[in-house]
């Protein structure tokens, strides 16, 4: 079959950029893992309509999205959750790898879609229109969510160095 062929081989270029956008979005390698499962199969459920669309990426990305944020409507989501280890800030400003870790954790504690915001506007790296389409919703949604997400951000990292360098 020319169609299953497709979607193996498409399958298999996107794996790695989809299970990096699954643990961007959850934070977790093993959630991630099951979220790029779950939008795999419904992919293939659909992959005429996936491959017949202007992008098969965005297709894909919005599937994963949406997967993502309904995750949260299943039943034992709302009961089951990680306990964050709640401390205080730092005392010393983030720089390099220390503020990649703290940055990941603090992105944990957003809700799920100012994180996904977040998440496809500066790692993704798409525009407002861009993840509005992703995400389905308006664009007046994504800036105010961002705009939420990223003062969320900065009360949690209060002490973050724009762009990494230590400033006297």
């Amino acid at each position: 079959m020319r169609s299953e062929r497709e979607y193996v081989e498409y399958v298999q270029a996107r794996m790695p950029w989809l299970r990096r956008l699954a643990y961007r979005l959850c934070g977790q390698w093993s959630a991630a893992d099951d979220l790029v499962q779950e939008c795999l199969v419904a992919l293939y459920r659909h992959w005429r309509k996936a491959s017949a669309a202007e992008s098969v990426d965005a297709y894909v990305r919005a599937v994963l999205i949406h997967a993502y944020l309904a995750e949260r409507e299943r039943s034992w989501t709302r009961r089951v959750r990680p306990v964050a280890d709640v401390t205080g800030p730092p005392v010393t400003p983030l720089a390099g790898a220390d503020h990649r870790v703290d940055l990941l954790d603090a992105l944990t504690k957003l809700s799920r879609g100012q994180r996904a915001v977040l998440v496809l506007r500066y790692w993704e790296d798409l525009d407002v229109a861009q993840t509005a389409a992703a995400l389905g919703c308006s664009t007046g949604t994504v800036k105010s969510q961002t705009s939420y997400a990223i003062a969320a951000l900065r009360r949690l990292l209060p002490n973050y160095v724009p762009g990494g360098v230590d400033t006297p």
